[in-house]
């Protein structure tokens, strides 16, 4: 891992001190792990890949800003954080956490679904090595 991973306790601690968290009923966090399994094998269901080794991993710093900044306008949304790793990751590497913070919990679900498909759908490069 190229990054020190953040303390999820200490994202939740900050949270709850953090001037939104009266209006939050709910917390989520995301935690995005490097696996053996090749992404095409689980979404397309595409064999003979041979196992991931590693990941190469980058993102786009701008458009993630920009991403933190629209999830806070979704409704019931109040508090959001984000952190990605980055280079070249191993499997059982941290490649992001997701906080999300919001009123309720459909609002806070869909949120973090939505974050985290447009971090990784968007604004993320992941090359997977294969051993």
């Amino acid at each position: 891992m190229t990054k020190q991973a953040p303390s999820v306790d200490a994202w939740l601690a900050e949270a709850k001190a953090s001037d939104a968290a009266d209006q939050c009923g709910m917390f989520l966090v995301h935690n995005g792990v490097v696996r053996v399994t090749p992404k095409q094998q689980v979404r397309e269901g595409v064999e003979g890949l041979g196992e991931v080794a590693q990941i190469e991993f980058s993102y786009d710093a701008a458009g993630v800003d920009a991403a933190i900044a629209d999830a806070l306008t979704w409704p019931g949304v109040y508090y959001v954080k984000v952190w990605l790793n980055e280079g070249v990751l191993n499997v059982g590497d941290s490649i992001m956490y997701v906080l999300i913070g919001a009123d309720i919990r459909p609002n806070c679900i869909d949120a973090l679904q939505k974050l985290v498909g447009k971090i990784k759908n968007d604004l993320v490069v992941e090359k997977e090595i294969y051993a």
